[in-house]
């Protein structure tokens, strides 16, 4: 089976490692189309073997990207077509039927109550949504929660699959040469209670909650990974608290699967609010593993989430965590992630709630059964079932038999143009 990705972005989110995974085990051909920048995943993706190709998008209305994507899908001869967040599945759907391609799944990696990617659900947004929704052949959904909205959206049942996200537990493991490696080169005492986050700096994931929080318990250190455009804000923050040599940011981190090219536990361009930063190699920067190991505990302040990926990490490397949204151990028994604690996004909740962490002083857990659950080899499987389904039932029969006036005579006529068949199809 031929399939092409089309992907909005490949800049350092959940949904876009979350595709490298899975092309590591896709049992099918696949190349990617990314819509705007390539961002630093598409070179790990390149690097694992699986072409990668650029559009140049200039912005959510440049129109000029369908005839081209159009063209490319024809081109290439696809069995299926598979999108990746709102503005490519928009103009994926639209240019795969333009292509003749009817076999396209859709995946829902951003989908919360109020906002899908960061942008407010408007009327406009969901219209649309479901105008293009319904080219598709199947809509997967990365949780049980994702798949309830999509219903409520009006997205027909039978159309919805849950295939959950999927982590390769093992590179999370908490590792203690990591943790003093990680804590050395950033100058915290090896005794200092740290709190964590990670994550895209934008207002939704209110991270200013936590940077608060933190302001408010003396020796407590916070490391915060991600780049955004609350980056500013939040370095405002700590400083006007007094608190700028406590909290860290550390900026973009590479992820488990090795795009970043340092070594574990190294880690550079780090700065402190208020003081100058700690002394690494020249653009060097941790992998969250290394920063997990050095991490006492783990907050995902943000309430509303798809599914909860830095969360289920963050468990995997036997943190305890609080958390403001979390579909993947929400959706589950409590007893299937004990450590994880839902929490109010509140500065005086979340400050009460780690104070009393840290005055228990747990350590390091049991990984929680939820870790296994959600291993990525089981969400490739999953996935292919769904792309088996869809090009068996979404592709048209390539000729039908139309009897004219004379009933002696059967002329077979083409219906709707379709690819032509891949070499690789049905395998």
């Amino acid at each position: 089976m031929k399939v092409l990705h089309v992907i909005t972005g490949l800049d350092m989110g959940g949904a876009e490692q979350q595709l490298r995974l899975l092309l590591r085990r896709l049992p099918a051909q696949c190349e990617v189309v990314t819509l705007t920048g390539p961002g630093p995943v598409a070179e790990g993706i390149e690097a694992d073997g699986t072409p990668v190709t650029h559009l140049g998008m200039t912005g959510d209305r440049d129109l000029t990207v369908l005839p081209r994507l159009s063209a490319l899908i024809r081109a290439g001869g696809y069995d299926l077509v598979h999108t990746h967040l709102y503005r490519a599945c928009v103009y994926g759907r639209i240019a795969a039927r333009m292509a003749g391609v009817r076999a396209v799944v859709a995946t829902e990696h951003s989908l919360g109550d109020a906002v899908i990617e960061g942008r407010r659900l408007t009327r406009g947004v969901r219209a649309l949504y479901r105008a293009t929704e319904r080219l598709g052949a199947a809509t997967v959904a990365v949780s049980d929660t994702v798949a309830a909205r999509l219903l409520r959206w009006g997205v027909p049942e039978r159309r919805i699959h849950v295939v959950h996200s999927g982590i390769e537990a093992h590179r999370f493991g908490f590792d203690p040469a990591a943790r003093a490696l990680v804590r050395t080169r950033l100058g915290l005492p090896l005794d200092a209670f740290v709190v964590g986050g990670a994550g895209r700096l934008v207002p939704g994931k209110r991270f200013d909650v936590l940077v608060r929080a933190v302001t408010r318990l003396p020796g407590v250190h916070l490391l915060l990974a991600g780049e955004g455009p609350e980056r500013e804000t939040l370095r405002r923050t700590a400083e006007q608290f007094g608190s700028g040599d406590r909290i860290h940011l550390l900026g973009a981190v590479g992820d488990a699967s090795g795009v970043s090219a340092a070594p574990p536990g190294a880690i550079g361009g780090a700065e402190r609010v208020s003081a100058s930063p700690p002394s690494a190699a020249p653009g060097c920067r941790t992998d969250i593993p290394g920063l997990l190991s050095a991490l006492d505990v783990f907050v995902s302040p943000s309430p509303d989430e798809a599914f909860g990926l830095a969360v289920l990490e963050a468990l995997a490397s036997g943190l305890r965590v609080l958390y403001g949204s979390c579909p993947a151990v929400e959706d589950l028994p409590a007893d299937q992630a004990p450590g994880a604690r839902r929490c109010s996004p509140g500065v005086h909740e979340l400050g009460t709630a780690l104070r009393e962490l840290r005055r228990d002083e747990p350590g390091r857990l049991p990984v929680p059964p939820v870790v296994r659950r959600y291993d990525i080899a089981r969400s490739a499987e999953a996935l292919m079932s769904v792309y088996e389904q869809a090009v068996a039932t979404a592709t048209p029969p390539r000729w039908r038999r139309i009897v004219p006036a004379r009933p002696s005579t059967v002329v077979p006529l083409p219906d709707a143009p379709t690819p032509a068949p891949s070499p690789l199809s049905n395998r």
